[in-house]
């Protein structure tokens, strides 16, 4: 069988010359060198700033000024015994009668703040007979709402500068804990609703009761969450027989997934045909085209009959085309079938595989907690800066302060240095900027991005060539399974991260800097989407539209050149330009592998994901009750919580099963593609593909059975 499907190739020339036969080779290479050295060092030494990085954060940031809210003194409120922030006067968050002073206080509201071990659940205002000459602080006030530093007891003011200066509050109302990491005492709904209509804190509350809502899932994932585990072990379950069963039923399911659209679209043609004038506003309607002529209300030409005419012909001449690439390209369908199947096997040779992509998982998982909490405790690095701000500028001589003078809030309040201004108060405005780590600590979060960025391309390009590695050796061994090595991916993983560390991060790079690029254009679009001009969008959506194609096709670049370098231990510029060419010239079974396999996996997850989500629903729904079982969907507060779990769960498992297996299926395509330029099917140079294969091609050839590939 010397001519082997010359056809399916493309000219030589033009994307290089076809692999010769080498007797030595036998699958991935096992004596190889290190590559991309210098790509290498250029990452580590990446990895060594991003650490140094962490520990400049780690010491001079604190997450305490993100995560926990303070009091008007500085202190952190949520942290002991006092977990909750209490608001003096919660009209001022809606009200403020100084916009510079609430702009100044950032997200804080424009009144006295303390930590409270409580929030007030009653209702109280203070006592008219507290402004008699007489009366005593202790005995009208409340010391715990107080301002921490403020005796009542030792104190010498009277009542009405203690009201001015908000040392203690003069009313309250009921109020309740709202909860987004930090505690807010927060006024209760009905009775500051039936109070104040006007204020719009309802919303607030209704919109973000947190509290309540995670008090309610956590109860829900309590009673449930032994079913939420069996059901997303049933989607393990069905993904693994899905991809062990392809092996028998990936003919079956191709071609009846084929003919199923082809049918689907020829009813439909047929009906649409038939019915024309199947909807009464077309039927009636006595606009053409040429009536309307150009405009740019697109939603006028659904009113047109041609439209739909127009329509119809491009499905038929689409499904037409589909029809004739099915007839004459049915050999390179066949191809595709043979090659899934054979995944199925090479899968069912190495289980393990299956599972690496938890330990994929695992190291993602670590890249982006590194990345968040880096970047928490870096927007967190500098020393809060205070400044003395008035409240109520109008009010006494408080129009003076201009809110450039630094306080200390832990001694403001106990100075008499603003005494003349009863409103003026001591807030966080910003954190310090002026040390060098300070100064730059935007082109530290920028450097965080891109780290980050570069570290998670690295672990899945390792993951892509460890499992390239590992099928590969599946495919080049001549007897199956007694020439496989016996732990293929453990060597695999090995072998890659001994020699092709550098390879790995060098493609991860180039893919780096493509989503930088996304990432400025995405930025630049939105702080300037209101003063562009339509000139202006249509050139940002064309970049925007590029850059990403850029992105895919690297990464499908990428990909084949991990397997390049894992099969032969090249270099990556090598690789990739290898696999380009090898790609190049099989361009149709290209074509025909990537929908075949597509149209599978696609269906696979369809199964999976719609199968347990529709299980999830009749189960936790309560329309199916199984025997014996104490859950009933009483016991839940949302029944569609643990439904979204078990979809968003099993739609995880069954992407992390099928990204091996299409790993699989592109690295014995790779195989199979240089097994045929490399061989011929004689004895001198027999095949490594497996017998189903080599079925196809001399039905296709007309050739001589004289192979000896093993299955």
């Amino acid at each position: 069988m010397g001519k082997k499907l010359k056809e399916d190739s493309v000219d030589s020339s033009e994307y290089g010359e076809p692999a010769q036969y080498d007797p030595t080779f036998n699958g991935p290479i096992r004596k190889r060198g290190c590559t991309d050295i210098i790509c290498c060092v250029l990452f580590m030494v990446v990895i060594l700033g991003y650490m140094a990085v962490g520990i400049l954060a780690w010491l001079y940031g604190d997450p305490r000024h993100v995560l926990y809210p303070r009091n008007s003194t500085g202190m952190f409120c949520g942290i002991g015994a006092q977990p909750s922030v209490f608001y003096f006067d919660i009209l001022k968050c809606a009200t403020s009668v100084n916009v510079m002073a609430a702009v100044l206080n950032g997200l804080q509201c424009p009144t006295t703040q303390v930590c409270v071990e409580k929030c007030p659940d009653v209702f109280w205002a203070l006592n008219p007979l507290a402004y008699l000459p007489d009366a005593k602080p202790q005995n009208y006030f409340n010391q715990s709402l107080c301002v921490p530093s403020f005796d009542l007891a030792s104190t010498k003011l009277v009542m009405k500068e203690i009201v001015e200066q908000e040392l203690c509050p003069f009313f309250y109302t009921p109020t309740i804990s709202v909860l987004c990491i930090m505690l807010f005492c927060v006024g209760d709904i009905v009775s500051v609703n039936r109070s104040f209509p006007g204020l719009c804190c309802s919303d607030i509350v209704n919109g973000f009761n947190a509290k309540e809502i995670g008090v309610r899932i956590f109860e829900d994932f309590a009673s449930s969450w032994q079913w939420i585990i069996a059901a997303l072990v049933i989607a393990m379950v069905v993904s693994f027989l899905f991809l062990l069963l392809l092996r028998f039923i990936a003919p079956v399911m191709v071609w009846v997934l084929i003919f199923g659209v082809l049918a689907v679209g020829a009813y439909g043609k047929s009906q649409w045909f038939k019915n024309i004038d199947f909807s009464g506003w077309l039927k009636n309607s006595t606009v053409s085209i040429t009536d309307i002529g150009f405009t740019t209300n697109f939603k006028v030409y659904l009113q047109v009959k041609e439209t739909w005419l127009a329509f119809l012909i491009i499905i038929s001449v689409v499904e037409g085309i589909l029809l004739l690439t099915l007839i004459f390209l049915r050999t390179r369908i066949l191809i595709a079938i043979a090659l899934i199947q054979e995944s199925s096997k090479a899968v069912s040779h190495m289980m393990s595989t299956l599972f690496y992509p938890l330990v994929t998982f695992v190291l993602l998982v670590v890249c982006v907690a590194y990345w968040g909490i880096t970047a928490l405790y870096l927007a967190t690095s500098g020393i809060p800066v205070y400044k003395v701000v008035a409240l109520n500028s109008t009010q006494d001589n408080c129009g003076q302060i201009g809110g450039n003078v630094t306080c200390d809030p832990q001694t403001f309040y106990n100075s008499t240095d603003y005494s003349w201004c009863p409103s003026a108060r001591c807030i966080f405005i910003k954190y310090n900027n002026e040390g060098l780590l300070q100064r730059n600590l935007f082109n530290l979060q920028i450097y965080n991005v891109v780290a980050f960025l570069w570290c998670i391309n690295f672990v899945i390009a390792l993951g892509q060539c460890t499992l390239a590695g590992a099928f590969a050796s599946y495919y080049w061994a001549f007897s199956k399974p007694s020439d496989i090595p016996t732990f293929p991916l453990s060597q695999a993983f090995i072998r890659t991260l001994r020699y092709h560390v550098g390879s790995l991060a060098f493609g991860a790079l180039i893919l780096t800097l493509i989503q930088v690029v996304r990432i400025i254009l995405e930025y630049l679009d939105h702080k300037t989407r209101a003063a562009q001009n339509p000139c202006a969008r249509f050139l940002m959506c064309c970049l925007k539209c590029c850059f990403w194609c850029l992105e895919k096709f690297i990464k499908f670049l990428n990909r084949n050149a991990y397997i390049m370098i894992a099969v032969y231990g090249k270099n990556f510029c090598v690789s990739a330009k290898n696999a380009f060419m090898l790609l190049m010239r099989n361009i149709v079974r290209v074509v025909v592998l990537d929908k075949v396999t597509d149209l599978l996996l696609f269906f696979g997850k369809l199964l999976v994901v719609g199968g347990v989500g529709v299980l999830a629903f009749f189960f936790f729904s309560g329309r199916i009750r199984l025997p014996g079982s104490n859950f009933r969907t009483e016991m839940l507060n949302y029944y569609w919580m643990p439904i979204i779990v078990v979809v968003v769960g099993a739609y995880l498992i069954a992407h992390g099963f099928f990204s091996v297996y299409n790993m699989c299926v592109d690295t014995l395509f790779l195989c199979f593609l240089e097994d045929l330029e490399r061989h011929d099917g004689t004895m001198q140079k027999p095949y490594y593909m497996s017998k189903n294969l080599m079925k196809i091609l001399n039905k296709k050839n007309k050739g001589p059975k004289n192979g000896k590939g093993k299955d």
